[in-house]
């Protein structure tokens, strides 16, 4: 097997996008497009990754890290001179490079791999990734010879009305002989109507000089769909979801509506599991065996343990264990870790608080930095007053504790093992184990009242 290297073209400002944001960091499906593309690289066995950077290029480096090397294209002068930059990293390397558009997250490791392989079948200097679209307005045509070989790439800019109606379409994806795709770059003119060094003159130059250049035709135009605009964007975030939701029902996970279910590609999820209407389930999540995900439900880069519930609720960046009830309308915070067996109930929300084992906290609370002992019951309304204004401080609740309805718990305090704090009280002393804690004012009732009131 020869060496494979990849270069990822990168380095377009993409104006058409209308945004702040460089293009390819834009998300499909909850990760930027480019590492879409480097992620898919990484499944096959590849030597080296280059990604051409220009505009953004150290926000792509961030976003990236060290899954590429990069090389920076400062001039946009095309696509033929942006792979020239990377010469001083591959120029010298026997093997077989593939160039890839970092706008093209749809691509499949699948058909990287069958690509590279008609190359490798095929003995060429160059193999081509096409595929026949039903409108080919805005890429490059494919103009084969009458024996069907590939003889040219036109770009749409240039093509002439009778090569506009050719439907086979170059999809910016190649694979080349390393050494003669570089010294086929140095031959490469900027005389077209753009005035820029295009890539895909490389195929003519090769052709011309008698190489083998060969085409892989995929059979699903839709993956190598380039996103150049807000609309792309959306068509691919489409086909990514039906994608992603598609293998997860194959493995056994119910989607009750998979057009309005949005998981991300990095999400895992176990068999059995139930997943209800306008779920969004984003980054490294992972979802236990047995589990319902009630409607509206939102979960960011948590992990939830089997036979759990999560009912029309938020979950961001915490930890659930097993059999344990959140919802509905809660909200878990980042940092918090409930155990197995635990109730988070209606309208209560947890930030940065370990919570252990069949404790319960069923409605309208809030706990923030706390630490929850096992068996321990909430009571309605109960608040950690974990903020004075400037610091944080810590609130601790010890196994078998009971917490009356409405109390306010002011840190830093403990509430003490198999204590008592009664409805109503506000708690500013730590309470011993076993013990009752009241902490309200007394009761005191006016005769007649309301009686004088209305006399007077």
């Amino acid at each position: 097997m020869t060496n494979v290297y990849a270069v990822i073209l990168a380095a377009g400002q993409g104006t058409r996008m209308k945004s702040k944001l460089y293009k390819v960091l834009h998300p499909v499906c909850g990760k930027p497009m480019v590492e879409h593309v480097v992620d898919h690289i990484q499944t096959l066995d590849v030597e080296r990754i280059v990604t051409i950077v220009g505009y953004g290029a150290e926000k792509v480096k961030e976003q990236l890290g060290e899954k590429s090397e990069y090389v920076l294209q400062a001039e946009q002068l095309g696509t033929a001179h942006a792979v020239q930059q990377v010469e001083p990293i591959l120029g010298d390397l026997e093997g077989t490079t593939i160039v890839i558009c970092g706008d093209t997250p749809l691509i499949r490791p699948e058909t990287m791999k069958a690509l590279f392989e008609h190359h490798e079948s095929n003995h060429a200097k160059a193999t081509i990734l096409t595929a026949i679209a039903e409108d080919p307005t805005g890429y490059g045509r494919i103009l084969r010879s009458t024996d069907q070989q590939v003889a040219q790439i036109v770009e749409q800019k240039d093509a002439t009305p009778e090569q506009r109606q050719v439907k086979e379409i170059n999809t910016g994806t190649y694979c080349f002989d390393n050494k003669a795709l570089f010294a086929a770059l140095k031959l490469v003119k900027n005389d077209n109507a753009q005035g820029e060094y295009y890539l895909p003159d490389v195929i003519e130059i090769l052709q011309k000089q008698g190489e083998v250049v060969a085409a892989y035709v995929t059979e699903n135009f839709a993956e190598t769909l380039g996103v150049n605009d807000r609309f792309a964007l959306s068509q691919a975030e489409e086909t990514m979801r039906a994608r992603i939701n598609e293998q997860h029902m194959r493995n056994g996970v119910t989607i009750i509506n998979p057009i309005n279910t949005y998981i991300s590609v990095d999400a895992q999820i176990g068999r059995d599991t139930v997943i209800q209407p306008g779920v969004i389930i984003e980054g490294a999540s992972s979802i236990g065996e047995d589990c319902i995900i009630g409607p509206n439900s939102h979960i960011q880069n948590s992990r939830i343990g089997n036979r759990t519930t999560v009912h029309s609720s938020v979950v961001r960046e915490s930890v659930i264990g097993e059999d344990t009830a959140v919802g509905p309308f809660a909200h878990i915070r980042p940092d918090s870790d409930l155990g197995d067996r635990v109730k988070i109930g209606n309208f209560v929300e947890v930030k940065k608080t370990k919570i252990d084992n069949g404790s319960k906290v069923s409605h309208l609370s809030y706990l923030g930095d706390a630490e929850v002992g096992t068996e321990v019951n909430i009571g309605c309304g109960t608040i950690t007053v974990n903020y004075d204004g400037k610091n944080k401080f810590k609130t601790v609740i010890e196994d078998n504790a009971f917490v009356g309805c409405n109390s306010n718990l002011v840190a830093p305090v403990t509430v003490g093992k198999g204590s008592y704090v009664a409805a109503g009280s506000t708690i500013t002393k730590d309470i011993p184990a076993d013990a009752l804690a009241i902490a309200r004012s007394r009761q005191e009732n006016k005769d007649n009242y309301v009686t004088k009131l209305k006399l007077k």
